[in-house]
């Protein structure tokens, strides 16, 4: 089996739901393409996410070409740096580039505002903090950039969509400090149970992806498993983090029924209860 070949279909889901976070302009095939796969196994409604200027215009002009996709705009956390500092190594799909400073961050998050205010933009995300790829000189950047957005979600009432690699500790500190939205989802939830409790008191949903299901995922299991029903959401973050059994492999969103399977075992629920559930979650997250 070749490791680019793209996983077979699943078994159909009974009850529709929606992947929360795809990235369609990084997946093969044609928008319509990877629709129709979805809708074939009940995947039927899609957040495409922006991580970029241009990534972000995509995703509102798609939005607005299909009923069932709805757009979230942001610049990721590691692009933040990127624009204040440049990219030498052209390590993001813009290919290298020059540090624009202060004001070239201050101009992208003018346009993300503009696209926020857009009526199929129901999102502001994925925005948040990364110190996994992005080393201390690149935190001011990426704190101010999230301050950003957390405020340009607030003055469209949208929901904000969190990015958060090994920065728990700050995002929750900063969300606290600024105030969050009143829709905010940590997408590709990675912290633990504690993480998962401090969440869920405050209110944010929680959206699971594919690593759930990985062998040394035991601390995304247990956090699932004590995240209140309503605050559970599916993701795919296509064509990243694929399900096993099919790991390295293209993820897509008609991968969701996966998923949403290994989510339910953990939960203990009937996939049904679990997918009327997460369909209803989701609506309500994006206000759709």
């Amino acid at each position: 089996m070749s490791r680019t070949e793209a996983p077979p279909l699943p078994e159909p889901l009974r009850v529709p739901v929606a992947d929360s976070h795809t990235h369609l302009d990084m997946q093969d095939g044609t928008v319509e393409e990877g629709l129709a796969r979805a809708a074939a196994v009940n995947v039927t409604t899609v957040v495409q996410v922006g991580c970029d200027v241009k990534g972000s215009r995509w995703a509102a002009e798609t939005a607005a070409a299909h009923a069932n996709v709805h757009a979230a705009v942001a610049l990721h956390p590691n692009e933040a740096p990127r624009i204040v500092h440049g990219d030498p190594d052209g390590w993001s799909r813009q290919g290298a580039r020059e540090g624009g400073g202060t004001a070239a961050l201050h101009e992208a998050l003018a346009e993300i505002d503009a696209l926020a205010a857009l009526p199929h933009v129901r999102g502001v995300g994925e925005t948040g903090l990364d110190y996994f790829r992005t080393g201390p000189e690149g935190m001011a950047a990426q704190e101010e950039s999230f301050r950003a957005h957390i405020e340009i979600a607030k003055r469209h009432g949208k929901a904000l969509v969190i990015h958060d690699r090994e920065a728990h500790a700050d995002v929750l500190r900063i969300l606290a400090d600024a105030g969050a939205p009143e829709r905010t989802v940590f997408h590709c939830y990675s912290g633990d149970a504690d993480m998962a409790r401090i969440c869920a008191d405050a209110g944010y949903f929680m959206s699971f992806a594919g690593n759930m299901t990985f062998k040394n995922a035991q601390p995304l299991r247990d956090a699932l498993a004590v995240a209140p029903l309503e605050l559970v959401l599916v993701e795919t973050d296509a064509p990243f983090l694929t399900p096993a059994p099919y790991r390295g492999r293209p993820n897509a969103p008609y991968l969701i029924p996966v998923t949403l399977r290994a989510m339910a075992a953990v939960k203990g629920l009937d996939e049904d209860t679990l997918a009327e559930a997460i369909a209803d979650n989701t609506a309500r997250a994006f206000d759709y």
